[in-house]
């Protein structure tokens, strides 16, 4: 049956192993009934019906748990109480007709002593069916509801990533392939040659933007060779006006940082701190590492905190903020990004934690050294 096919595997299990549960002390109880007090095999068959109504009304006592679990606890609680009494004047009046009706006693007052006879020690074991039923159910839902928790934080992890590697990929825009279509334009009739390395470059950008995806950690060293890409390109347009300068810890050259994490912060000092500073500036990109911590910085001495427009390198106004998510989302919040403006210029600075990876630079002792290089 297809409704029986809907009900998930573990309410199934669940059920299943409450009955067997029940069987085990039905089975117990009678044998022990019949040895010690009532040698009458009748008694295995009224146990046999007891036991076949339990297994009913556990499948009942599920879904009207289910019914008020809609609700707030204290009508929950309510429901329950009301539930524990029909549960026992149900389960009573079963064990009455097996026991009493059958053999005569078929008046109102005989109902009623065979339920205060129950109340005296059997219907305990009535109500402890109801109370461990409904305390299964919750303990399901628990863990069930924990499980989907997780399930939807991931879910939404995913859709947080996508919606990142969009953005990301979006902050090289349409400004920048626009200028540098016009830089093309104007070498290609004064340097044919220097037209092809800007062209070279810029397929070089697109591609790396292209092939990140959000998950996707990459080498420092191919960060800073698309950074590289993306100066040159910008030197073009700018000529001397921009200068870029290179701090990098070559014991840092191999650990893994997510892609395009450091475009964003120097287009920033690109476009809002040395562009419209009439005799431009140099941009510093500072890498090192700190016992378990590597620092990065970018900093310029542009416009600084006299910039007209709020400093955030992309056309969608999201390239820092998308950056200090991204941070965040993957290195905890303690890596979100640090910024500081003042006249002289503008810094943005964030740390990592250090992890050791396979990297010919830890074989080559001699290398860790500071490398400074000028664009």
């Amino acid at each position: 049956m297809k409704f029986i096919d809907d009900i998930p595997r573990i309410w199934k299990r669940a059920y299943l192993l409450l009955c067997f549960w029940y069987a085990i002390n039905y089975a117990v109880g009678t044998f022990l009934e019949w040895k010690l007090e009532t040698p009458n095999t009748y008694i295995f068959w009224n146990a046999l019906y007891l036991f076949e109504a339990l297994c009913i009304l556990i499948v009942a006592i599920f879904f009207y748990c289910n019914l008020l679990f809609k609700y707030n606890i204290y009508i929950q609680v309510a429901g329950h109480t009301a539930g524990v009494m029909m549960y026992f004047l149900t389960m009573g009046t079963l064990s009455y007709y097996l026991e009493d009706y059958v053999e005569g006693f078929v008046y109102f007052e005989n109902w009623k002593d065979h339920l205060v006879q129950l109340l005296k020690w059997e219907g305990l074991h009535f109500h402890d069916q109801y109370i461990i039923t409904i305390a299964v159910y919750y303990v399901i839902r628990y863990f069930d509801g924990q499980q989907k928790q997780e399930h939807e934080k991931s879910e939404l992890n995913i859709k947080n990533r996508e919606m990142q590697i969009s953005l990301l990929k979006s902050q090289i825009n349409p400004h920048f392939l626009f200028n540098t279509l016009n830089s093309i334009n104007t070498l290609i009739g004064s340097s044919k040659e220097q037209a092809r390395r800007v062209i070279t470059q810029l397929s070089d950008i697109f591609r790396y933007a292209l092939d990140s995806h959000g998950d996707q950690m990459v080498r420092l060293i191919h960060e800073l060779d698309f950074i590289d890409n993306y100066i040159r390109i910008q030197q073009v347009r700018f000529g001397d006006r921009l200068k870029f300068v290179k701090q990098v810890d070559f014991s840092c050259l191999s650990v893994y940082i997510p892609p395009m994490i450091l475009q964003p912060l120097v287009e920033n000092s690109v476009k809002y701190g040395i562009a419209p500073k009439d005799d431009g500036g140099t941009i510093v990109l500072t890498i090192k590492r700190f016992n378990n911590m590597i620092f990065f910085e970018v900093k310029d001495d542009g416009l600084g905190s006299k910039a007209k427009k709020v400093m955030d390198g992309s056309s969608s106004g999201v390239g820092l903020k998308n950056t200090d998510q991204r941070l965040k989302s993957i290195f905890g919040a303690s890596s979100g990004l640090r910024i500081r403006s003042n006249e002289w210029g503008y810094s943005v600075s964030f740390f990592i934690p250090f992890e050791e990876a396979l990297s010919e630079t830890q074989a080559e002792p001699e290398n860790q050294q500071t490398l400074n290089k000028a664009g």
